[in-house]
């Protein structure tokens, strides 16, 4: 069976820093891009970053943009969210998605698999 796992999540204060991960078993994640979604409390699911399966491409939602860095380790099946200068605007569900295909998209309809999300709350 597919599987994506996501962890990492946790509470930390407002400048704090977090990294998540996502690790893929069961099906291969070559070829896929790989996104990180999140849905703040009460709010709908909204993009956060995508990375081309080669790593060569990453795009990112602009209120992480400079605070947040996708990447990939290709031989692991792993994908990384690294977070830095949390704020609470960030406190949310994370969750890592896979692609259909190889480029980066922000559009949900595009990832083919879904994470069962890990909580990151960033609170004083």
């Amino acid at each position: 069976q597919a599987q994506l796992v996501e962890s990492g999540g946790g509470l930390v204060q407002p400048g704090d820093s977090l990294r998540l991960s996502c690790v893929a078993s069961g099906f291969s994640l070559d070829y896929h891009a790989i996104g990180w979604f999140r849905q703040p409390p009460g709010k709908e699911r909204e993009f956060v970053a995508s990375i081309s399966w080669n790593g060569g491409d990453k795009i990112y939602e602009d209120s992480v943009k400079d605070r947040f860095t996708i990447s990939r380790d290709r031989s692991m099946h792993t994908v990384s969210l690294q977070m830095s200068s949390l704020m609470p605007e960030d406190t949310a569900v994370y969750y890592c998605a896979v692609a259909l295909r190889a480029s980066s998209s922000r559009v949900n309809t595009a990832y083919r698999y879904w994470g069962q999300g890990t909580q990151v709350t960033v609170a004083s």
